[in-house]
Parts: C-alpha cells; sequence; structure tokens
C-alpha cells in the first residue's frame, strides 16, 4: 500500500530496488523473488531505483509480504529489528528469520536474527546500565514503570493486533493480555517504592543489625509465545523496579510483541542498556541461551516454558550459581462435586480450559468429574464447548483461534486418538478442521481413563478429557498423580470440602469456583516440577532482590 509508507525495500540478491511515496512512516522490508520486481512497481504505481542489497539469509525464497504495520494506527510498533542498548539493530551477520500468521499458516513478516554476537553484546550494555539504574530511588524508578504502563494501555488495539497476527488468539483475548501486562508495569511500580530492609534485636550487647535489600544485578529472561507480553512485562517490570537490568530472548514465533513493547519502553523514559530485547530463529535460541547461562556479568535466569528445557537451564546455570525462576509445565485438574453448581462449573471448565484454545499453562488438562452429576456435567459442558466460534482472531465473534503451528497441531491429533482408540466417546469436536492455518476443533472426549496420554501428558491444545470419580479421596489421588503442580481448579458448594481439597492438592496455585486465577496481586508458581520461585504479587519483587546483613558495634557511652 504505496499511501501508507513512505519507503519499500525490495530484496532479492543480487538486485534490489527501493521504492518511495510521501507518506510519513518507517521504512518497511518486502523480500521478493526476481521475476515479482518489476511487476510490484508498476502495482504500486510509482516510480523504482536501484538500492544497495544486503544477503538474505535464513530464508530460502520470497514472494510478496503483506506487511502489518500499515494495519496499525502508530505503525512505528511494528519492529524488525533487535533492541541492543538503546539501539534497534540488524544481526551482525545480517541474518533474518520468517514469523508465520498461525492462521494461515503463510509468511506475515521477517526479523532480525540474533546470535550469541547479539546476547554479549545486550550483555555488555545491560552491564554499563546497571550503576546508573540501580541508583536511582524507587520512587524514580516507579515513575518510568508508570509511564509505561500508561503507553501500553493507550497503544492497547495495536498491541493486541500484533499479538493476534502472530500469535493467533483472538482480538479480545489479545486486548484482555495487553491489560494483564501492563498491569504488571503498575503494580511492580508502586512496590518499587516500597522496597526496604528490617532493623533487628542483636542477641550480643553493643551491637545493632539492619538488613538491606538491594538489586541482584544484571538479569536474563526468556520467555514463551503464548503469552508473549505478559511474560516478559511479569519478569521485566519487577526487575526493573528493583534496580536490575534486563536481557530478554522471546519466543521465534512471537518476536513482534517483545519488540513492540521495547519500543514504548523506550518512550517512556527507560534509558538504553536497561531493556535489551534479541528475536532469534529457532536454530540460535540454544547459542543465546549458552550465553545467557554461562555469562559471570548475568545474576539471575527467568524462563517460562516447557519443563524439559527449564531443567536443561537450571543445568547450564549451575556453572555460575545463577537465581533460577522457573515456570514449567502444567497438567491442570478441575474436580468437579456433586454439590456443585453445575452451570458454574461449565462456565469454569469453558474458561479454564479453551482460553488461548488450550495453550495456556494453568489450562484444565483432565476434567475429574463426580458420578452423580457426571451425565449432565457432560452434556452442558459440550454444547457450550460447541457453541465456540472458530476462525482468523481478527475476525467478528471468534472466540477460539489457531494452533501455534504444525507440530503443535499434531501433538493434539495424537491425543485425540490416542483416547479414541482406547474408549473415549468424543462429545463434540474432534478433528483437524481442513483448510488454512493450524485449527483444532474445540473438544470433549468422555470415558477417559489413566491409560490414555491425555491423563499423564500435557496436551496444550483445546482437547478436553472427563474421568469420573467416586470418592474425595479417590479425586484427590488422582488428581496429584503427575510430576506438575502449577494449576487445579475444584467446584463445591462445600465450605470444608473446598478447604479440604485445596490444602491436599500439592499445586502451587488452586481455583474455587474459579476458572481464572491469575492477575498481578496473587502469586504465581509451581510445586515439584512446574517450577521454581514466584511471580507477581509482594513476592515477585523478591526474586530479584539481594538481602544483606549489616552489624554494627556501637560504642559504650
Amino acid at each position: 500500500d504505496a499511501a501508507s509508507a513512505r519507503s519499500f525495500s525490495l530484496c532479492s540478491p543480487p538486485r534490489s530496488l527501493r521504492v518511495s511515496s510521501s507518506a510519513p512512516s518507517r521504512p518497511v522490508t518486502i523480500y521478493m523473488m526476481p521475476r515479482t520486481l518489476v511487476a510490484a512497481c508498476s502495482l504500486l504505481g510509482v516510480r523504482a531505483r536501484p538500492a544497495a542489497s544486503r544477503p538474505v539469509r535464513s530464508v530460502r525464497t520470497r514472494t510478496l509480504i503483506a506487511h502489518a504495520a500499515p494495519r496499525l494506527s502508530d505503525p512505528s510498533l511494528w519492529r524488525e529489528q533487535a533492541f541492543v542498548g538503546g539501539e534497534w539493530r540488524e544481526a551482525e551477520d545480517g541474518a533474518i528469520f520468517e514469523v508465520l500468521d498461525p492462521a494461515t499458516g503463510t509468511t506475515l513478516g521477517v526479523c532480525a536474527d540474533g546470535g550469541a554476537r547479539e546476547a554479549e553484546a545486550a550483555i555488555v550494555a545491560a552491564k554499563n546500565a546497571l550503576p546508573a539504574w540501580r541508583a536511582k530511588t524507587g520512587k524514580e524508578r516507579a515513575a518510568v514503570l508508570r509511564r509505561w504502563f500508561e503507553l501500553m494501555m493507550e497503544h492497547q488495539r495495536d498491541l493486541a493486533l500484533i499479538m493476534t497476527m502472530e500469535q493467533g488468539k483472538p482480538l479480545t483475548e489479545s486486548m484482555g493480555e495487553i491489560s494483564y501486562a501492563a498491569s504488571f508495569c503498575e503494580w511492580f511500580g508502586e512496590e518499587a517504592k516500597r522496597v526496604s530492609g528490617q532493623t533487628l534485636d542483636s542477641p550480643t550487647p553493643g551491637r545493632r543489625i539492619i538488613t538491606l535489600k538491594q538489586p541482584i544485578g544484571v538479569t536474563a529472561a526468556i520467555t514463551p509465545w503464548n503469552f508473549p507480553s505478559a511474560m516478559i512485562t511479569r519478569k521485566a517490570a519487577p526487575a526493573l523496579g528493583a534496580g536490575c537490568t534486563m536481557v530478554v530472548k522471546p519466543s521465534d514465533l512471537t518476536p513482534y510483541s517483545a519488540l513492540a513493547l521495547c519500543e514504548l519502553a523506550q518512550r517512556a523514559g527507560v534509558p538504553p542498556g536497561v531493556l535489551s530485547v534479541i528475536p532469534s530463529s529457532a536454530k540460535n535460541a540454544a547459542a543465546i541461551g549458552d550465553v545467557l547461562c554461562s555469562s559471570k556479568d548475568v545474576r539471575k535466569l527467568s524462563f517460562t516454558g516447557s519443563t524439559a528445557v527449564g531443567k536443561l537451564l537450571m543445568r547450564q546455570c549451575a556453572s555460575t550459581v545463577k537465581r533460577l525462576s522457573l515456570e514449567l509445565g502444567g497438567n491442570a485438574p478441575f474436580l468437579v462435586f456433586d454439590d456443585c453448581d453445575v452451570d458454574a462449573a461449565v462456565a469454569g471448565a469453558v474458561a479454564a480450559k479453551f482460553r488461548n484454545a488450550g495453550q495456556t499453562c494453568v489450562c484444565t488438562n483432565r476434567l475429574f468429574v463426580q458420578s452423580g452429576i457426571r451425565e449432565e456435567f457432560v452434556q452442558k459442558f459440550a454444547e457450550s464447548v460447541g457453541a465456540l466460534k472458530m476462525g482468523e482472531g481478527t475476525a467478528d465473534g471468534v472466540t477460539q483461534g489457531p494452533l501455534i503451528n504444525e507440530a503443535a497441531l499434531a501433538k493434539v491429533e495424537a491425543h485425540a486418538a490416542d483416547a479414541i482408540a482406547k474408549g473415549a466417546v468424543v462429545r463434540v469436536g474432534g478433528k483437524r478442521r481442513k483448510g488454512k492455518g493450524y485449527f483444532f476443533e474445540p473438544t470433549v472426549l468422555d470415558g477417559c481413563d489413566a491409560t490414555m496420554d491425555v491423563a499423564s501428558q500435557e496436551t496444550f491444545g483445546p482437547l478436553a478429557p472427563v474421568f469420573g470419580f467416586e470418592t474425595e479421596a479417590e479425586a484427590i489421588a488422582a488428581a496429584n498423580d503427575t510430576p506438575a503442580g502449577l494449576a487445579a481448579y475444584v467446584f463445591t458448594r462445600d465450605l470444608s470440602r473446598a478447604w479440604r481439597v485445596s490444602e491436599a492438592l500439592e499445586y502451587g496455585i488452586v481455583g474455587v469456583n474459579a476458572g481464572v486465577v491469575s492477575n498481578e496481586v496473587a502469586p504465581f508458581g509451581g510445586f515439584k516440577e512446574s517450577g521454581l520461585g514466584r511471580e507477581g504479587s509482594t513476592l515477585g519483587m523478591d526474586e530479584y532482590l539481594e538481602v544483606k546483613s549489616v552489624t554494627m558495634a556501637i560504642d559504650e557511652a
């Protein structure tokens, strides 16, 4: 759209063209095959002149890519470069990688493919920025975080649109995530002003003891694709509020949300080097992780992702004894007792299972329904699930977006096929949607048992397996029969049962008669192999602080 952008770089080694128009915006890069160059210029209706070419790596061939930035109210939020030391930069070797739209399976855009060198540069920038940022008062840092929060809310729709295009979730859900992400900037900005130590009585005469809380130093975060904005601010906001600096490695599947947040952070007054983001392809992720884990300058690593990768990072961080925050996989049980409000339980189950097409770490993975209400619950649940509307996230009325990629879709298919082969009954859905994109029908399977993969493995998709139970003790035992321990849900009208079951469940988060449990005030984290540490809440700031004890001898008068 020549009316929407000032310039387009049309690159096709060894030839490239630059196409210009008069409308104010940022340069937009479009990679093309040679035969399309002349036709594209004609379509744009503008003159073309030769421009310097650059190597195109990580991408084999190109066709015309419809750029997303013109769809934004503020096109400058669409960034394709790494953000290191307060500067936007290409990868040192000029490499780029593709980002796909999961709703269509087609290329959304390209991004700088950072690697070890960019990670090293970001750590140096963070180290250099640390003394001045650490020296600011909590109130001064709070003002910057507050402004970041305000800018995120002012640009909520643009940020949500970027998220929907690269991640696939419905626009209404993306709007909700931006609000959720911004809340951490607001919350930890307020908490930054309240960081304080203690004065302690000494058991020794003539001594006084005080404790100080000080920023841990340079920190790093590796964040996932399913909540590409909130998982960054839930880590970066407490780090910055505490006086730390941070280097972020976002998912290769959703780099644009991370880079848009950097643009707003820069506008909010975050100094150069305090926050850097290194996008990369999957093939470069390990190299960046190695640098972050092995660096003696990085004193803390925060990671949200799979349990297997979390264990790998723990091993890699052992050589420098880094502090770790790990939010890993879940296998959330949803316990429905005979005495519950069935309609409330159905609504809670839909919310807990099908948000983000089942792609959240706290999503219900196993529904245990007591025998007295099982048929009523399953019937109403299947009806509600059948009413969900699949489609591209920007379309009106869509409540279910796609899976993130083909691998995720194949996993859901495999889990469904395994359960059906072992006797599960499909009550609604059950198959991949034909056509473009990575869609799987919202599905309810009844008659599931412990021999099926859905009982022991996290599906991470829109597949809801229903298991039966008779007694409270049986339900608790089945719910706890997993190495994961992130989130669990209980629906009952019996207050005593609510207390008993909540305390017996080996999970870090429990929702009682509630299917949505995450906010900036409640601590977020798991038991067992679901991770270490807590994010959000007043505890989230402590993850980025060291406690120093100072003992003073007092001269007697």
